[in-house]
């Protein structure tokens, strides 16, 4: 039988960082944790150690894919349980890994893309940049060339001033996604789908699936047959859906849990 695909996003869909855990219950309650993640020293971010084992299993029955925004620094920090990924989508689609190394072609190709759709990254930079008010604004970053991002304090961020950016962008070819406090300018072009549908070209999948929570992973949800968004991040928030998709009610850290359940089910159901 040909292989089942799971793509699924990381942050706030799989995995959490401690702001992110959305624990309720009382600590006594509460479900052990896996760190997967250290950053200079520090854990970072966690699943659930019933999640880490269910992502083992499902190593074992599907061809896991882990696709992300994060650049491929940012990927290779992350230590998920179970098997290597064979390929793993990094930059929002810019850069597709195979057995962790970059795939030189593809990246060409969807450079050669952006050139020729989409206003040039320096531009949004700039306007970013010059209309962002530094009072909320902690940092300012570029992604492996292909997009923006600024880091901000998310309660002093006006909501209008993310409105106008995203109307500016849609302009210029380009979207506009606020993640916690991360607000991404990422060409339209620049989608986790395109990359996750040459892996399926690839290994002859004939079911995918798939999960995320942000606007960059809608695309990534129209493209599976089957896929699940957590109660928490913008689709839940704007009430985001679409036929085959199913809407969560877990938030958080459980939220992950949940959807590695759903894929180890989705993916068994085939064999």
């Amino acid at each position: 039988m040909k292989p089942v695909l799971v793509a699924s996003d990381l942050d706030r869909t799989l995995i959490y960082s401690s702001g992110a855990l959305g624990l309720t219950m009382p600590d006594a309650r509460a479900p052990r944790l896996l760190c997967v993640e250290v950053y200079e020293g520090r854990p970072l971010s966690f699943m659930t150690e019933t999640a880490a084992r269910l992502l083992t299993d499902l190593g074992e029955a599907a061809l896991f894919v882990p696709v992300t925004t994060r650049t491929r620094e940012q990927y290779q920090r992350v230590g998920l349980p179970g098997p290597a990924p064979a390929y793993a989508v990094c930059a929002n689609g810019g850069h597709l890994l195979v057995d962790g190394v970059s795939d030189a072609d593809w990246h060409r190709r969807v450079t050669g893309r952006l050139a020729e759709e989409c206003a040039p990254l320096e531009e949004v930079r700039e306007h970013l940049l010059r209309t962002a008010d530094p009072v909320w604004v902690r940092k300012q970053r570029v992604a492996e060339d292909l997009f923006a991002y600024l880091v901000v304090e998310r309660e002093l961020l006006p909501g209008q001033w993310v409105k106008e950016l995203a109307a500016w962008a849609r302009e210029r070819g380009w979207t506009v996604s606020l993640q916690g406090r991360k607000i991404y300018a990422v060409p339209a072009p620049l989608t986790k789908s395109a990359a996750v549908r040459e892996i399926a070209r690839r290994t002859g999948a004939e079911l995918l699936l798939g999960a995320g929570d942000s606007l960059l992973d809608a695309d990534l949800l129209l493209a599976v047959d089957r896929g699940w968004r957590p109660g928490h991040g913008e689709l839940a928030d704007t009430g985001w859906t679409a036929p085959g998709i199913s809407a969560l009610p877990e938030r958080g850290v459980l939220a992950g849990e949940r959807i590695v359940r759903e894929f180890l089910a989705a993916a068994g159901a085939r064999e």
